[in-house]
C-alpha cells in the first residue's frame, strides 16, 4: 500500500519527540509528569456495558505487555457526543502520547481528531468507523467487520425461520457507524430472502437498555406479530429481552442479538435469545493499545486489523473457545 505509512511520516515524525508539559494538572498530563512512560488516552463509547470492560481489559494487558501507560475515560451514556468530544479535547491539550478512540459518531468526532493530528498526537480508531482514510486521517482502524457480523445474525435468523417470515429489527442509536453497518448487513440478507417482511426496520432503540425497552414496548402490536428479532448491539438486545419478559413474549418470536453479557449469556442457555452474534472486545482493546505504543514508536502498523466475529448458539456454549470468548 503505497500510503500505508503516509501519516506516520505526515503527522508522526515529532509524535515521540520532545512535547511541553501541559500547564494544568489533570489526571492524564499527571501521569505523564510521574512516568517516563508514554501515556495513551483510551475513550471507549461508554464505560457501563460488559463489552467495554472487555476492551479495557484487553487494553490494560496490552499497556502492561508494551510499557506504556493508559488512561482509561468515556462518556458515563452512549449517547454522549458532547461528553466524548470534550473528552478527547482535554487530551490533546494535556499532550498525551497517543489517543484511542471509539467514536459515538462517525462525523461529529472527525474535528478533535484533525486537532490531535495537528499536535502530531497519533490517533487510533477502534470499534467503530470514523470517517476519513486509515493511515492518512489516522493511523489506524481497529474493528469486527460489521457489516459481515449483520450479516452473520440475519443468515443464522432465516435459518430459524418457519414458512412465516414477519420480521422486526430494532436499531441501536443514529450515527453510530459500527451498528449502522450491522443493520446493513441484516437487511442485505433479509432483503435477499425471499418471502421476509419486514414489520419494522427504521426504528431506534437508544443507548441504554432502558431506552431500547421502552422502544420495544411502544411497538408490541409489531412484536406479538413477529417470526423473527433482530437486534444489533448489547444494550439494544438486553432491552428488547426485558420487553418481551414483561409482555410474555420471551420464546414467542425467534431472537438473534449482538454482543454478550452474562444476562444475555443466560438467556441464551435459556432458550430466550436463539443466537448472539459475538465479538472479541478484549482483543480490540487489547490491539488498539497494541498499535499506539508502535506508532509512537515510530514502528509500521496495519492500517487496518480485523478482530474477527463469530456465531455462538445454546450448544457452542460448553465449548472452551467460546468460554473463554465470552468470558463464562
Amino acid at each position: 500500500m503505497t500510503n500505508r505509512f503516509l501519516y506516520l511520516g505526515l503527522a508522526l515524525a515529532l509524535a515521540a519527540g520532545c512535547k511541553d508539559k501541559p500547564a494544568d494538572s489533570s489526571s492524564s498530563a499527571a501521569a505523564s509528569n510521574s512516568s517516563a512512560k508514554p501515556v495513551i488516552a483510551v475513550i471507549p463509547k461508554g464505560t457501563t456495558h460488559s463489552f467495554w470492560k472487555s476492551v479495557e481489559a484487553g487494553a490494560r494487558q496490552a499497556a502492561k505487555e508494551f510499557d506504556v501507560e493508559i488512561n482509561w475515560k468515556g462518556p458515563l451514556k452512549e449517547s454522549d457526543r458532547a461528553q466524548q468530544i470534550a473528552i478527547v479535547e482535554q487530551f490533546v491539550s494535556d499532550n498525551v502520547s497517543a489517543i484511542v478512540l471509539a467514536p459515538l459518531d462517525d462525523s461529529a468526532l472527525g474535528k478533535p481528531v484533525r486537532e490531535a493530528g495537528a499536535k502530531h498526537i497519533p490517533v487510533i480508531i477502534f470499534d467503530s468507523a470514523l470517517k476519513g482514510t486509515p493511515g492518512t486521517d489516522f493511523a489506524s482502524f481497529i474493528a469486527t467487520d460489521n457489516r459481515a457480523g449483520g450479516a452473520l445474525g440475519g443468515k443464522a435468523l432465516v435459518k430459524l425461520l418457519g414458512d412465516s417470515k414477519k420480521v422486526v429489527l430494532l436499531r441501536y442509536s443514529e450515527g453510530s457507524a459500527s451498528t449502522n453497518e450491522r443493520e446493513a448487513g441484516f437487511l442485505d440478507v433479509m432483503h435477499q430472502t425471499p418471502g421476509v417482511q419486514m414489520l419494522v426496520e427504521n426504528r431506534y432503540g437508544g443507548a441504554t437498555s432502558a431506552e431500547s425497552q421502552k422502544a420495544a414496548m411502544e411497538m408490541l402490536d409489531k412484536l406479538q406479530e413477529a417470526d423473527a428479532i433482530f437486534c444489533p448491539n448489547e444494550s439494544s438486545t438486553a432491552g428488547m429481552l426485558a420487553a418481551m419478559r414483561i409482555a410474555g413474549l420471551a420464546h414467542k418470536a425467534k431472537f438473534v442479538g449482538f454482543d454478550s453479557s452474562p444476562p444475555l449469556i443466560k438467556a441464551l442457555r435459556e432458550g430466550e435469545v436463539d443466537a448472539l452474534v459475538v465479538q472479541n472486545p478484549t482483543k480490540m482493546g487489547y490491539e488498539a493499545v497494541k498499535a499506539a505504543a508502535a506508532v509512537i514508536k515510530h514502528q509500521p502498523v496495519e492500517q487496518h486489523i480485523d478482530t474477527g466475529v463469530r456465531l455462538i448458539t445454546k450448544a457452542d456454549l460448553d465449548d472452551p473457545e467460546v468460554k473463554k470468548l465470552v468470558g463464562i
